[in-house]
């Protein structure tokens, strides 16, 4: 085979010509609100560019609706995973302002764990929650407009309980449940009633 008909080598395609993830959405989405919030666009050029950005397809497309903002600021190093165990006394996190790390293990030990993500502060795309029902259970909260992925947990003896719905707002995290149910179980929502009296009477 003679030089001619050597095979070209391959190359990447340019990182503008990839095609876009639900990622990369959604972080045009955030920037695209921000920049509203701001004033930098109405809202009438917000709605048209949220819905070039939810439909386009590659990140050349995505660029080119945010080349006139800012770039958000660097967010830092990543937060270590958060650990919550049950032991004898229970756990809890929220329902008051916290910051979310991509991960978080609950144990749920002998007096349960609950987390509630009610008034989380979070830019991240998902956040996995490792969940072990073990003794008493692990209930998670999420508010409403947020969605679950528990393709991933076993039910255990103590069952897997969702009571979320699959709408999911842009910009809005996927949580990804996983683990075992244990003996106590493991439980996904939304606020229940008494919850959303309490965030109406105390808001953020």
């Amino acid at each position: 085979m003679n030089d001619s008909e050597a095979p070209l080598p391959a190359h990447p395609a340019p990182a503008a010509g990839m095609r876009a993830s639900h990622h990369d959405r959604d972080a045009v989405v955030d920037l695209l609100r921000d920049a509203a919030a701001e004033g930098r666009i109405d809202h009438e050029e917000l709605d048209e560019r949220l819905e070039r950005a939810l439909t386009s397809r590659t990140r050349a497309e995505l660029a080119a609706l945010t080349v006139d903002l800012p770039a958000p600021p660097d967010s830092g190093p990543a937060l270590p995973p958060l650990v919550l165990k049950g032991g004898l006394s229970g756990a809890t996190r929220g329902p008051g302002q916290w910051e979310t790390p991509a991960h978080v293990i609950a144990r749920g030990g002998v007096g349960g764990v609950k987390i509630d993500f009610s008034r989380v502060r979070t830019r991240l795309p998902e956040v996995l929650v490792e969940a072990y029902g073990e003794t008493s259970g692990v209930t998670v909260v999420i508010p409403d407009g947020w969605a679950a992925d528990t393709a991933g947990m076993d039910p255990g003896t103590g069952g897997l309980r969702n009571g979320t719905t699959p709408d999911r707002l842009p910009g809005t995290p996927l949580i990804r449940l996983t683990g075992s149910g244990g003996l106590g179980g493991v439980e996904i929502r939304h606020p229940d009633r008494k919850e959303r009296r309490r965030l109406d009477d105390n808001p953020a």
